[in-house]
């Protein structure tokens, strides 16, 4: 949903902001990048913007700007915490040259007792920004696409354009031919579309750097074989609290998999990545979803063995034709996860997981426990045959994996470095196997401190999240507790192979999470899948089938309830119907 003034409010301010007071009113430009307040900043001024756009800030837990929303003409800026007498709770930046008009505080409390409309908008405004979790603001509709390659990307772009207008919104390409073009020409293409995308080519450096001044946010598009070009930087002067840029890595349709992608990303430093095909419309068209906020996030928790029900989930998500545009997860969560991100057919998919985990008895190397019950090597010789040395940033789709580190107290996001030890570190339960050690960081089971990673994929994605989670499956049977077999009798039978009970224990207490955590976590979601995989322990790596048929048979049953595709669930119904219709 995208909050928008009414005509009420917009004349209310205009009488604030243009009528008695307006000898108290004073009036400012900021140039692109330039900070209007900051987190942290006293809330003594309302501010409205006349012309230009600003954008909304705040820092993620790893202290990165990310983008809130965006305020466009005629709306208001900072009302909230001025009306409740705090500090900004975010960061406000000019995206591009905009003029301020700014009333102080004891003046707007003087006008507001004679127009009460400005109180009763001002009120439902903040009420459906508090309700909407973009802040309010609306979202980016203005993208600049940069070359940084020799060749055009032109017909890339457009092919983006086409697939936005295919799904029934308005689309403009602006290309250099506009570098001599009024303010005012800009401004009127951007009211009377939906979405407007700039594009500039490598040997075009002034018209990149307008496109950079002019959008809501901007995508490097370079090759992944060819060297990055020293220059990159198209945002000179900009604040460090603007979002940074996204990156788009084009490669050969002869080229099977990305490559390269780590000289890219220490020379670049984005925000958000991405891999592409020359040529390929599937591409095209989940670049168009990532545009219009309709790119779908999936998110799979941990939970031991029965999170093989993800695997139905994900068989039930294919089978429906719903996009896999970001994955991630904690534990055997990320573990399944990333099988779509190194391009897993469902098939291949299942004979990964049988073999890995239902064939191999992963924790059936018992040790001593002086760190952990088991020596995890015969999980680390799995990992390197599923994935070898593949690098995180060269997965196909943008991917995560979380797990805790016991060294700050918090979440660790891997989004690139070596697959396998990603994977170790998220899945390494405390007791269970020994922490994996990063960088002098320790790391356990993502799932420890965060099972369910919602947020996470909030913050990369503004479309719609689908989310499938196992935090409060049944996974630990009483009875085996309650009578444990004998040393002998556990021997003989094979159960061994699984661990002891307290495996059960710790891996069980490893994936609790609170009800404040997780109802947090669930309402980041736009459809919550919830499989109940009766009959079978946490550690029940042989029970294969019972989780995965209770996987799909949930998702089946969420996907049904639904009254519009996945991919528009974060719009209105009736702007989605709207556009499916257009479509």
């Amino acid at each position: 949903m995208t909050v928008t003034r009414s005509d009420t409010l917009e004349a209310a301010l205009a009488r604030v902001f243009e009528g008695p007071l307006v000898d108290r009113a004073s009036w400012f430009a900021l140039t692109g990048g330039e900070p209007l307040f900051a987190r942290g900043d006293p809330a003594d001024t309302l501010y409205l913007l006349r012309s230009g756009r600003l954008g909304v800030y705040r820092p993620d837990e790893a202290d990165r700007p990310h983008l809130l929303g965006v305020v466009r003409p005629g709306e208001p800026v900072g009302e909230m915490a001025l009306l409740a007498g705090t500090a900004h709770t975010a960061t406000v930046v000019a995206l591009r040259d905009s003029e301020i008009l700014a009333l102080p505080r004891d003046a707007f409390f003087e006008a507001a007792r004679h127009e009460p409309d400005l109180m009763v908008e001002l009120s439902r405004l903040m009420i459906l920004r508090a309700r909407d979790d973009r802040a309010g603001s609306a979202e980016p509709s203005v993208f600049g696409f940069v070359a940084v390659r020799p060749r055009p990307i032109r017909a890339f772009v457009e092919r983006i354009a086409a697939a936005v207008i295919a799904s029934g919104f308005t689309c403009q390409v602006i290309d250099h031919s506009a570098l001599s073009s009024a303010a005012e020409w800009f401004s009127r293409v951007e009211d009377s579309h939906d979405y407007v995308l700039y594009v500039a080519e490598q040997d075009e450096p002034a018209w990149a750097s307008l496109c950079a001044r002019q959008v809501d946010r901007l995508f490097l598009v370079g090759n992944a074989l060819l060297t990055p070009p020293s220059n990159l930087d198209y945002r000179r002067g900009r604040s460090d609290e603007v979002d940074p840029v996204d990156l788009i890595l084009l490669r050969d349709p002869r080229m099977r998999s990305p490559a390269n992608t780590r000289v890219w990303l220490d020379a670049v430093n984005p925000g958000r990545w991405f891999h592409a095909v020359e040529g390929a419309a599937g591409d095209a068209q989940r670049m168009a979803r990532i545009i219009t906020g309709s790119s779908v996030g999936v998110v799979l928790s941990g939970g031991g063995a029965r999170a093989y029900a993800h695997i139905g989930v994900l068989r039930a998500l294919h089978q429906a034709n719903v996009p896999l545009d970001f994955i991630g997860g904690s534990s055997m969560g990320a573990v399944i996860g990333v099988g779509p991100a190194l391009g897993w057919g469902d098939d291949e998919l299942e004979r990964q997981m049988k073999r890995a985990f239902v064939q191999s008895d992963p924790l059936s190397d018992l040790a001593f426990p002086m760190i952990a019950m088991t020596r995890a090597g015969k999980v680390a010789r799995l990992l390197e045959a599923a994935y070898g040395d593949i690098d995180m940033a060269d997965l196909a789709i943008p991917f995560f994996a979380v797990s805790s580190n016991l060294t700050t107290g918090g979440i660790e996001v891997h989004r690139r470095g070596l697959l396998r030890r990603a994977m170790r570190a998220t899945i390494s339960i405390p007791g269970v196997m020994p922490p994996v050690v990063m960088d002098g960081q320790v790391l356990v089971d993502g799932a420890v401190l965060k099972n369910f990673p919602t947020d996470v994929m909030r913050r990369l994605n503004r479309g719609p999240i689908v989310g499938s989670d196992m935090s409060q499956a049944r996974g630990v049977d009483p009875k085996t507790l309650e009578n444990p077999p004998s040393w002998l009798k556990w021997i003989i039978s094979g159960a061994w192979k699984k661990g002891p009970p307290i495996v059960s224990i710790l891996m069980r207490a490893a994936t609790i999470t609170t009800d404040a955590e997780l109802d947090r976590s669930r309402a980041d979601t736009d459809l919550l899948i919830l499989p109940q995989p009766e009959g079978m322990d946490i550690r029940d790596w042989k029970s294969y089938d019972i989780p995965v048929a209770a996987g799909y048979a949930a998702a089946n049953e969420a996907l049904g309830a639904l009254d519009r595709p996945v991919e528009a669930l974060r719009r209105a119904p009736k702007e989605a119907a709207e556009k499916t219709e257009a479509a």
